[in-house]
């Protein structure tokens, strides 16, 4: 053995010993670490190992872990939690947003906002549950889950979402409990009759399986809707949600502020001190600033933030996850605030508190965004703008402790 090659044998075999060494796989060093979770807001290092946090500390040495993301300037946070998306994507034609060209696919749409987490809202029901977990949940890096619709053939638009004969809370509810690994609840949306059936199917099918109700309310007769206040005190459980808390929807439905007087509802207050959760689920026709900066400064803050994600919505104000979040801090949320609205409270109301925090052994999930600063305008579908000095943009996304997006390299070593 000639002496280079031993001495290369020799630089391998001590490589390979130092490598082993290091106590952490990966390193984030220097950010500002916001965990609402554990009323964390300040500058940390946070160690990674074997997919989970390893430890959480003012320092960390950077020559204990086999590689370090410098995170200075950056907001470290768990990895985004989205509850409102559509991501049963297919080919079919008129499936709309199950198994239909109108939803997304999630990996496209999630890692590059800080998204590890998408909840699909009301794609499938129990008749094709299969046909989403075989084609989207198994195959996607993200971590997918489902608002089961209380229609069985799902959100496929028109006729099919006013069927009351295929609302079946218990076949629902069955599916439900068989698939707990992936469904956190159930959905009734776009229903157009003057009737409390679809919601009142939806909350037994919760009731069966011990999961949460969201509901896209509206579509019932414009100048007679439902009484948000009855769905509020006397359909909804606390831990139900109202999904499009800030739509107007042309008159479709009440509105958490008077369209006439201008005036916010008070007692939509005392439906969320009841338990309701309020969800944004901007979408493409379902957030308006006249609706969100009266209620915010009522004080109804919503409890999730979410997309409402769909090809109708992404090219359109909504945009995408940290783009609808941006939008809270210009109206005035601060940034903790918003933080929790998309980690540790979605976590919480699908009820999976393994996720939306970064306690020592959790699992791995983060977002390390950027704050730009300059000259920004936020609008909505009316085309009413809100002026920011602040957007968000997303560095890196990690997942289960492993890099899945990365703007700018910094994990490259």
């Amino acid at each position: 053995m000639n002496l280079r090659y031993r001495l290369l044998l020799m630089l391998m075999v001590l490589t390979s010993s130092l490598v082993s060494a290091q106590t952490y796989d990966m390193l984030i060093k220097g950010g500002r670490l916001i965990d609402p979770k554990n009323e964390i807001d300040a500058t940390m290092d946070i160690a990674l190992k074997d997919g989970k946090v390893a430890k959480v500390a003012k320092s960390i040495a950077g020559s204990d872990a086999a590689k370090v993301i410098d995170a200075d300037g950056l907001v470290v946070t768990p990895g985004l939690i989205d509850i409102h998306g559509h991501v049963f994507h297919g080919t079919k034609p008129n499936h709309y947003l199950s198994d239909g060209l109108t939803a997304l696919p999630p990996d496209g749409f999630t890692f590059r906002v800080g998204v590890t987490t998408i909840v699909d809202c009301g794609g499938v029901g129990w008749k094709n549950f299969e046909t989403f977990k075989k084609n989207v949940i198994e195959p996607s890096k993200t971590r997918v889950l489902s608002f089961m619709n209380i229609v069985g053939e799902g959100m496929r638009g028109g006729a099919w979402e006013q069927n009351t004969g295929d609302m079946d809370a218990k076949l629902s509810g069955m599916v439900a409990k068989q698939n707990k690994k992936y469904i956190v609840g159930f959905k009734v949306a776009h229903y157009g009759n003057r009737d409390w059936i679809p919601i009142d199917r939806a909350v037994e099918a919760g009731r069966i399986a011990d999961m949460p109700v969201i509901v896209d309310f509206g579509g019932s007769n414009a100048f007679d809707p439902l009484s948000i206040k009855e769905l509020f005190f006397n359909r909804l459980r606390p831990g139900d949600i109202y999904t499009h808390t800030y739509a107007e929807l042309n008159g479709a439905r009440e509105t958490v502020v008077n369209r006439e007087t201008r005036e916010f509802e008070p007692f939509v207050l005392e439906a969320q001190k009841r338990g309701i959760i309020f969800d944004v689920g901007y979408g493409g026709a379902s957030f308006e600033f006249k609706q969100a900066i009266p209620a915010l400064a009522a004080g109804l803050y919503p409890n999730t933030i979410s997309t409402d994600l769909h090809t109708g919505s992404m090219n359109a104000a909504m945009k995408d996850m940290l783009n609808v979040m941006t939008t809270f801090l210009a109206m005035g949320m601060e940034l903790p605030e918003v933080i929790e609205a998309s980690t540790w409270e979605p976590a919480k109301v699908i009820k999976r508190t393994e996720l939306g925090h970064l306690s020592e052994g959790a699992i791995a999930d983060l977002s390390i965004l950027h704050i730009r600063n300059g000259e920004f305008t936020q609008w909505d579908r009316t085309g009413q703008k809100v002026p920011t000095n602040q957007k968000l943009e997303c560095e890196v996304t990690i997942k289960d402790g492993k890099v899945v997006y990365d703007l700018n390299g910094r994990s490259i070593q």
